[in-house]
């Protein structure tokens, strides 16, 4: 698909990641002008479904280059102008759950023509994310279905890092470790179904078992002390790998919860901890793949992984201590640290830009 129609795939998430931003400073109770009362109350499904869903679908779609693919990330985005214009219309939800079916066949495709463990990996997290979204879309509860959401996020980064992980040869048993975690999340996943806490606490012990095997054994641990790009990709790894840990362990200490300090912990060390760190990572990468346009390094890069560190110790150290503070100001200052990604983004693209047609052809 040419570059133009991935643009406009790509600037539908963008609106989704900027609309949950400002959805999730509701939330907070910021007191922020909202054209729909109900935004606050998709706060989540703008993050996960609509910007997380279409950035991924839209980074498996250009992979496997087949226009079919591109309805992935068409519905995903879809859904979330439909949560703008109308948060409780049911056509929302409908529209992210048959994209995220898209993305199940998407990976049986990939399957087919590579059958390898980090692609059914992959494929078993965007089922799970099928699943938690037709669960939603019959009624069950955001708070139900999120460990769903996490699985397909947390199952899709552990696939990409296996794949690269096959540069160090790993042995059987380092494969079967991996594959336990795998499963105990899994495991987990089923037990919220019918015991709920049990569930979680399960559900928390899989993702540290894929924590500290990701730690072990990923590439960053060695590229960490490279320069540029490829320093900064493995800062961000690492580090998001240290909030990946944390929201297992509070998933095992805490089980079940719907609401509260302890819920928003637990959530946002994964959706914003470890998931940006990832993006902030990736994005160099991923957009020249998507866009053709270059983002050449630049030290400030670590402005916004910094300010996301930090921002998000706040909130999490907020919640953990019962300092309301830190959780409202450290929530604003998450998409202040967003935000500034974004822009350091974009302005580094530009400068790219500008110094190629500058030089003589």
């Amino acid at each position: 698909m040419q570059t133009p129609y991935r643009s406009l795939l790509l600037l539908l998430g963008m609106v989704s990641l900027l609309a949950g931003i400002w959805s999730g400073w509701l939330k907070l109770g910021w007191h922020l002008p909202s054209f729909q009362a109900a935004w606050p109350l998709v706060h989540g499904p703008l993050m996960v479904g609509g910007f997380l869903g279409t950035l991924i679908g839209l980074e498996r779609a250009v992979a496997l280059k087949q226009p079919w693919a591109y309805g992935v990330p068409a519905l995903t985005g879809l859904g979330a102008v439909v949560f703008l214009a109308t948060p409780l219309s049911p056509w929302g939800p409908l529209l992210i759950a048959l994209g995220s079916l898209g993305m199940g066949v998407v990976f049986v495709n990939i399957l087919q023509r590579q059958r390898e463990l980090f692609n059914a990996v992959m494929a078993l997290g965007a089922w799970l994310w099928l699943v938690g979204n037709a669960l939603w879309l019959f009624g069950w509860a955001i708070h139900q279905v999120v460990y769903w959401w996490m699985a397909f996020l947390v199952l899709t980064i552990a696939g990409e890092r296996l794949e690269l992980s096959r540069l160090s040869r790993l042995d059987a048993r380092s494969k079967r470790t991996f594959v336990v975690g795998v499963a105990v999340v899994c495991l987990g996943l089923i037990g919220t179904l019918g015991l709920p806490d049990l569930g979680v606490r399960v559900f928390g012990l899989g993702l540290v078992v894929l924590t500290l095997w990701l730690w072990r054994h990923d590439l960053a641990k060695r590229t960490v002390r490279k320069r540029g790009l490829t320093r900064f990709v493995a800062v961000c790894m690492l580090s998001g790998y240290v909030w990946l840990g944390l929201s297992g362990v509070l998933g095992l200490f805490d089980g079940y919860v719907v609401a509260g300090p302890r819920y928003d912990a637990l959530l946002h060390t994964l959706f914003l901890g470890f998931a940006f760190s990832m993006i902030f990572g990736h994005a160099p990468i991923i957009f020249p793949g998507v866009l053709g346009i270059a983002v050449p390094f630049r030290t400030r890069f670590y402005g916004h992984w910094v300010l996301l560190y930090a921002t998000v110790l706040l909130r999490v150290a907020g919640d953990l201590s019962g300092g309301g503070w830190g959780w409202r100001w450290g929530g604003l200052l998450n998409g202040v640290a967003i935000l500034l990604f974004l822009l350091n983004t974009v302005s580094s693209a530009w400068q790219g830009r500008q110094t190629t047609l500058a030089r003589p052809s």
